[in-house]
C-alpha cells in the first residue's frame, strides 16, 4: 500500500475503535473500565491519518514547486523516505499500485463495524476451568428477600463460606446456562481480567425446581437457597458450588455479559 491507503487504513481502524468505544460494542471485547483508553488509542490513530495525509500533499505540493522552478530531479534515495522499486511513491506524491490482497486486511474492519460478536458462551465455559478463588471478605449482604447477589459473590460465599453468611434467606442470581456431558445445568458468568481473550468462567450448579428445558446460551435470572453440595470442576479440579433453585425465569442478554467484579 501506498502512504495515502495506509492513512485510509489507520483512519478506519482508529474510527472502528471510536465506534466501539462509543456504544455497547466494546463490552465484548474489554472490561468497562478500559473504554477511556479504547477511546484515547482511536483518536490517535485518526490523528496519526490526518497527519500521514498533510504531510504527503505538503511534500507533493514542494516537489510541484521545485518542478515548476526547473529544478533539475535526481534519482530518489532511501533517505527521503521514497520506496524501493516495488513501492508505491514515485517521489511526486503519486502512488503506485500495490498488490490488491493487502486490501483484505480491511475486511475485519467492516467486520467489526456491521457485526457485533457474540459473547463466550456455554462452549467456552465447558472447556475452561472455574476462576473461582476464595474472597478476601464476606461483606454483608444488601437488604431484600431474595438477595439480589452477582454469580461470582454468591459462588465465593457458597464454596468457601459454607453458606454462613446468607442465613435462611434466598438469594437471586443471573448467568446463561451450560449443560455438561452428563447433563448437569449450571449457571455461568465468565470472569474478566483484562479482555474477552482471558475470559474464565465461574460456575454454579443448579437443583431443585429447574425449567423443563434447559437452552445452552439462554439467559436466567435464578432465585433458590443455599445448597451445602459441591463438584469439582472436571478441566481444573475448582471448586462448583450448587444452588437450590425455587425459581427461574428467562431474561435478556445483559448489556455487559461478563463480569469484572471478581479481581476487583
Amino acid at each position: 500500500m501506498n502512504r495515502q491507503a495506509q492513512a485510509a487504513v489507520l483512519f478506519l481502524v482508529g474510527g472502528a475503535m471510536l465506534h466501539a468505544g462509543t456504544t455497547s460494542l466494546y463490552l465484548r471485547y474489554v472490561k468497562a473500565g478500559l473504554q477511556p483508553l479504547l477511546l484515547a488509542a482511536g483518536a490517535v490513530l485518526i490523528m496519526a491519518a490526518l497527519a500521514t495525509v498533510w504531510y504527503d500533499l505538503r511534500r507533493y505540493r514542494a516537489a510541484r514547486q521545485r518542478k515548476g522552478g526547473g529544478v533539475a530531479h535526481t534519482a530518489p534515495d532511501d533517505s527521503h523516505g521514497h520506496d524501493d522499486e516495488h513501492g508505491d511513491d514515485d517521489g511526486h506524491g503519486h502512488g503506485h499500485h500495490g498488490p490488491r490482497i493487502s486490501w483484505l486486511l480491511l475486511l475485519p474492519l467492516f467486520a467489526l463495524i456491521l457485526v457485533a460478536p457474540p459473547a463466550l458462551g456455554s462452549y467456552s465455559a465447558l472447556r475452561a476451568g472455574t476462576a473461582l478463588q476464595p474472597p478476601l471478605a464476606y461483606p454483608a449482604l444488601p437488604s431484600g428477600d431474595p438477595v439480589p447477589l452477582s454469580l461470582v459473590d454468591y459462588a465465593g460465599r457458597a464454596a468457601y463460606g459454607h453458606g454462613h453468611s446468607f442465613g435462611n434467606r434466598k438469594v437471586e442470581i443471573t448467568g446463561f446456562v451450560a449443560l455438561d456431558h452428563g447433563g448437569t445445568p449450571y449457571l455461568v458468568r465468565m470472569a474478566l481480567n483484562c479482555c474477552a481473550a482471558d475470559a474464565q468462567p465461574v460456575k454454579v450448579g443448579l437443583s431443585g425446581k429447574l425449567p423443563p428445558v434447559l437452552q445452552p446460551d439462554s439467559w436466567l435470572q435464578v432465585t433458590g437457597t443455599y445448597s451445602a453440595r459441591q463438584a469439582k470442576d472436571p478441566v481444573n479440579g475448582g471448586r462448583i458450588p450448587f444452588l437450590d433453585v425455587v425459581e427461574a425465569k428467562p431474561v435478556p442478554t445483559p448489556k455487559d455479559p461478563y463480569d469484572e467484579s471478581w479481581n476487583q
